[in-house]
């Protein structure tokens, strides 16, 4: 239940959060498997919220750029979810993995259905129905950010694009085998290629924020347009919750209380759905991949603002 009263501006809490943030001495690590990551300043910090009419507030590094990775793939399920519906949960399951985000296993256990769209497999399968439908998926995604978020100059980096193909064996696995039971309808290297492209998307948590608001305003887009119903845009918000953080996400519902979705490039939105939208982002990492700041800032952010759907 929202309990923060609807005239109390988002600076001060923002500000107190930055400078807690500041004095905390651990941050973990950046993802070292892609060069443009592993190069980043782990105590690197930004936050930003947006609210349902598109004011944004934000501190810090809020207005700088960064690999968004695994967050685009909240985008691409609701772009196929819009498309297709119900068919969609025939082809990936909804719940959490328990697994590493590259999980081989659990597939050969479950004939090539994975377990979440938000693990690499999941998001593969998803990936690849929305390139059936769209023929370019990867453009369907970067057109939406940028009406969503208000920044036409989005982009790709072609550079991260071409790091994670070099090292993208797992994935290129993952998707022959799901290819093996019938549950990819593409070729593999151009869906991968569509993959690599979706995942690699520069991005602030300005841009964020605000394209991630239709979740919190029910499915409604920023231009009033309607892209999922109520019914699915709280079908995006549960599997964030329970699935968004990998094996962590029981973890982060504890502390955060908010469905959110990670990236390993240091990033993670989260919604309080009928109230605002948040993104913030720190490239150290913790064992899960999910962002040291980011998560206690998150936290904290709940706790000041009691903003929470519990």
């Amino acid at each position: 239940m929202v309990i923060m009263s609807s005239s109390l501006t988002f600076e001060p809490v923002l500000e107190r959060i930055a400078e807690e943030i500041e004095r905390t001495p651990g941050r973990g690590r950046p993802a070292d498997y892609i060069p443009a990551l592993a190069a980043c300043d782990p105590r690197s910090f930004g936050m930003a919220v947006a609210e349902l009419d598109g004011t944004v507030y934000g501190v810090g590094d809020w207005r700088q750029p960064f690999s968004t990775q695994s967050i685009t793939k909240v985008f691409t399920l609701a772009l196929d979810l819009a498309r297709e519906g119900d068919e969609l949960w025939e082809h990936v399951g909804r719940e959490p993995s328990g697994n590493p985000f590259n999980s081989l296993v659990q597939l050969e256990y479950e004939n090539g259905i994975p377990r979440n769209p938000f693990i690499n497999a999941g998001a593969l399968v998803v990936t690849d129905r929305l390139l059936t439908r769209t023929g370019d998926a990867a453009g369907e995604l970067l057109a939406f950010l940028r009406a969503e978020s208000g920044n036409p100059g989005l982009e790709f980096d072609e550079e991260v694009a071409a790091s994670e193909s070099a090292h993208g064996d797992r994935n290129a696995a993952l998707a022959h085998f799901m290819a093996s039971y019938g549950n990819i309808d593409n070729p593999v290297p151009g869906l991968l290629d569509q993959y690599f492209r979706q995942c690699s998307l520069l991005a602030s948590c300005a841009d964020l924020a605000l394209a991630t608001s239709f979740l919190a305003r029910h499915g409604i887009r920023a231009d009033g347009t309607r892209l999922l119903t109520r019914s699915q845009a709280k079908q995006v918000n549960a599997v964030m919750l329970t699935c968004g953080t990998y094996d962590a996400a029981g973890d982060f519902a504890y502390r955060v209380g908010l469905p959110g979705k990670s990236g390993v490039g240091g990033g993670i939105i989260a919604v309080v759905p009928g109230r605002c939208t948040l993104c913030v982002w720190s490239p150290g990492l913790d064992e899960r991949g999910n962002s040291v700041a980011g998560v206690a800032a998150l936290d904290r952010f709940t706790t000041l603002t009691g903003l929470s759907v519990f």
